[in-house]
């Protein structure tokens, strides 16, 4: 997977990626939301020079803190009408698609649809997990 753009059905665009990974070979972003434990800032946040923030979030698991990591993506789905931004955890598919997920439910993709959007537009291995699954499902029912 390189780092693609996604368009979202409200016109939103947000670029996933992994840390992992060799930075693309595309302008900085105006801003990122990162996902990963303090491990992983250590050892690739440093190269993250842009306005960010990081959402304490375990491989394979979900947030720590569930309603800041919701105010989190929420912002970054505002932001993503403005300006360029990036989501991004170490390997780019699980809990970056679980975000992605999220911002689909945000762009009006219904929250049983959203898992799959993700898959067919971002990354077919995204959202890795039931439990990730599960959380994008809570979090379209926390917007009502």
């Amino acid at each position: 997977m390189g780092s693609p753009t996604v368009e979202f059905p409200d016109g939103t665009r947000v670029r996933g990626r992994g840390l992992g990974r060799p930075r693309p070979d595309e302008p900085a972003p105006d801003f990122g939301l990162y996902l990963g434990t303090s491990r992983l800032r250590r050892k690739h946040g440093g190269g993250i020079t842009w306005p960010h923030e990081w959402v304490t979030w375990p491989d394979f698991l979900l947030p720590a803190k569930p309603a800041e990591a919701r105010r989190q993506i929420k912002a970054l789905h505002a932001r993503a009408k403005l300006e360029t931004v990036e989501v991004a955890c170490y390997g780019g598919a699980g809990r970056t698609g679980t975000v992605m997920a999220c911002l689909a439910v945000l762009s009006g993709v219904p929250a049983g649809d959203a898992v799959a959007w993700v898959r067919e537009h971002y990354n077919p291995r995204a959202v890795e997990t039931p439990w990730q699954r599960g959380w994008v499902k809570r979090f379209a029912d926390r917007l009502s």
